[in-house]
């Protein structure tokens, strides 16, 4: 399989007077190869088309200040996960709501209180849900991470099919389950987060096998050849590896692009954080049908708030494939 090459695109989005998104949590593009893009601080769905063009905008005063993922299904619905109501929305592109996974504003049990330490057992849906997931059965598939250890399966239209998971770092076990994908052969990707790895799963939640190669990864995507692109968070010196134990370096945030194996066919990333092309913390990623990838990070919550980088440091940047 190639390795891609990419360019970055420089002041790409052509964001309107009066908004603002510091923290960009879910990207996702649609049939028709416009980008929709989540962000916090006036959480709202925005759409862009290929070259920046700013489309619209819909789901003003509906979401908490703590959203977290954005999917959008083969037939261009769109998924919100809103980890602060702990419930998972389906709207139309337009953003008409057509169901809702979950008890909005009602955790399940899992022993947490704030802390990942604090969770003592796995629960049932959710508990401070992350990301979702659409498998080309149908099925949906949640992980349910801050204060959960699990992955929840639903049909299409929203019953609960089965869980797994539990707290720890053994196979099957998470700390963080922060992103879920599925591959076009229909194993399930899992984003691992604090346990640096991917690990991989039948449709049914049965172990397969794991990808260790991988840093903080924070979310999980496909193209059609099977490629997977991973987003992966800033690792410091503060903050410890729940599988590898304390960090002896700084390690910036980075993007992988991985064959269908886990074998890495490109990846970037560097210590000037807010150069065009590098990263401050990777949240999420999508491709669309061009090769060309689009990265939102949590440049306030991770580097601005923290005093890490400065304010006006980019949040979203758009990656063209080259050749």
């Amino acid at each position: 399989m190639d390795a891609p090459r990419y360019e970055v695109i420089a002041d790409w989005e052509q964001l309107p007077d009066g908004y603002t998104h510091r923290d960009v949590v879910g990207v996702a593009t649609d049939s028709r190869d416009r980008l929709f893009v989540l962000g916090r601080q006036q959480p709202r769905v925005l759409i862009y088309e290929r070259d920046g063009t700013f489309v619209g905008s819909w789901g003003e005063g509906q979401f908490t200040e703590r959203t977290h993922g954005l999917t959008i299904a083969p037939d261009d619905s769109v998924f919100i996960v809103d980890e602060g109501a702990q419930v998972v929305y389906k709207f139309t592109p337009e953003g008409e709501l057509l169901l809702t996974l979950g008890t909005k504003g009602v955790a399940s049990d899992t022993g947490y209180d704030g802390s990942l330490e604090s969770i003592v057992r796995g629960g049932p849906p959710f508990n401070r849900p992350t990301n979702l997931a659409v498998a080309p059965s149908g099925d949906l598939y949640v992980s349910d991470g801050y204060g959960n250890a699990r992955v929840h399966r639903f049909s299409a239209g929203g019953e609960l099919l089965g869980s797994w998971g539990e707290p720890g770092n053994g196979p099957g076990q998470f700390n963080l389950s922060h992103g879920v994908a599925v591959a076009p052969d229909g194993r399930v990707f899992v984003a691992d987060r604090e346990n640096d790895r991917v690990q991989i799963f039948t449709p049914e939640g049965e172990y397969l096998t794991e990808w260790t190669d991988i840093q903080r990864p924070t979310n999980i995507r496909f193209d059609r050849a099977g490629r997977a692109y991973v987003s992966e968070l800033w690792r410091k010196l503060s903050d410890p590896s729940y599988r590898l134990g304390p960090t002896n370096e700084d390690r910036p945030g980075r993007v992988s692009v991985l064959a269908p194996d886990g074998a890495v066919l490109a990846r970037w990333g560097g210590p000037d954080r807010c150069a065009p092309g590098n990263f401050v913390a990777p949240h999420d990623i999508c491709v669309d049908s061009h090769g060309d990838l689009y990265v939102g990070e949590v440049t306030w919550t991770f580097g601005v708030n923290r005093g890490e980088v400065p304010d006006g440091c980019h949040m979203l940047q758009k990656f063209a494939r080259v050749g």
